[in-house]
């Protein structure tokens, strides 16, 4: 199991679940754990968003996704894979966010530039495989 799909991807496709049971998926940035391999079944996926946003809220609700590799309009280039998600905090969310502000530089800083204006704050992920 793993990961090794979302190698060499820049974005990924993220499902998240409705109380209902109905699916929503959104394109996201990710960031690979380079500690383990991408094709293990330690492997972990970093995303990051606002605290408030619905695939948080989701995801706190239920930690069951599903992931493919997409594009950046969210048209999928992979097979879909079931995972878990949680929400991190403290030296794993600080870990993740480097990940993530080295993968897309300086995009990832100019847009966490703008957002310092906003007072919303920001949520860090960590994606399993199940």
């Amino acid at each position: 199991m793993g990961f090794a799909a979302f190698a060499g991807h820049k974005y990924l496709n993220l499902e998240t679940f409705k109380k209902s049971g109905d699916g929503v998926k959104t394109p996201v940035w990710f960031a690979a754990d380079p500690s383990t391999s991408v094709d293990s079944s330690e492997a972990r996926l970093y995303v990051y968003t606002i605290g408030d946003s619905g695939k948080a809220k989701r995801i706190r609700n239920n930690p069951r996704i599903r992931i493919a590799p997409c594009d950046v309009r969210g048209n999928v280039q992979g097979d879909w894979v079931e995972a878990r998600a949680e929400i991190v905090t403290g030296d794993e969310a600080e870990h993740g966010t480097q990940l993530l502000n080295k993968k897309y530089f300086p995009w990832k800083q100019i847009l966490a530039f703008f957002a310092w204006f906003s007072r919303r704050g920001r949520t860090v992920m960590a994606i399993r495989p199940v």
